[in-house]
């Protein structure tokens, strides 16, 4: 039985991942990206203090909050507790399932080749994160992968920008994680707001928008 959080990851289509070298710029993407309408975000373990952020974030009950890049499960059970709903790491961890489904979260592991999504499946994963997806063949790969693994819920990552958005899609993945494409560190620290903000409109118009 599927994760019932998998739905509404497919319904958004985009899972921004927040990776930025401070907090307060993470912080402020966020606002940036709800104002535009985006309600999911994972906050990545290399941000200063994001369990304290995802904490903050997590005040919120319009966003769904997940942590990103969590390394161990003590991190998993410290980020669980500050109100992340999704765990996610870009590699096989088995010790991330337990905390996950005892605090009912959906788990997200990283894999490339289909050993390697086995791998994930069997250590507790809900989503089977694709990284990095862009260098080892895009959305070409995704759908060689979902060929043969059709009931896989796949969320390709890195390198997915607005422009390949409909081609992952087409290709099997159930959603996609968006980085720097859509939170620009760059743009955040100049004040650009709009420009953050109209990424984020055209990819809830719908893929493919212009």
């Amino acid at each position: 039985m599927s994760h019932p959080l998998i739905d509404t990851f497919r319904t958004a289509r985009v899972v921004p991942v927040v990776r930025t070298r401070s907090a307060q710029h993470a912080a402020t993407a966020v606002i940036w990206l709800r104002d535009a309408g985006i309600r999911i975000f994972e906050i990545t373990m290399t941000i200063p203090d994001a369990p304290a952020l995802i904490r903050d974030l997590a005040s919120d009950p319009s966003l769904l909050i997940g942590a990103g890049t969590v390394a161990n499960a003590a991190m998993a059970a410290r980020c669980l507790e500050a109100g992340a709903r999704f765990i996610v790491a870009p590699w096989v961890d088995a010790s991330l399932g337990s905390p996950c489904h005892a605090a009912g979260a959906a788990l997200m592991l990283g894999a490339v080749t289909p050993t390697e999504v086995r791998a994930a499946l069997a250590a507790g994963a809900d989503v089977v994160k694709i990284f990095p997806a862009s260098s080892v063949g895009g959305p070409a790969h995704i759908r060689a992968l979902a060929s043969v693994l059709p009931d896989v819920a796949f969320c390709p990552t890195g390198g997915v920008e607005p422009d390949n958005l409909a081609a992952y899609l087409t290709a099997g993945a159930a959603f996609v994680g968006m980085g720097g494409a859509l939170a620009d560190e760059t743009r955040i620290a100049a004040g650009d707001r709009d420009a953050i903000q109209a990424v984020a409109r055209r990819i809830m118009a719908g893929p493919g928008t212009p």
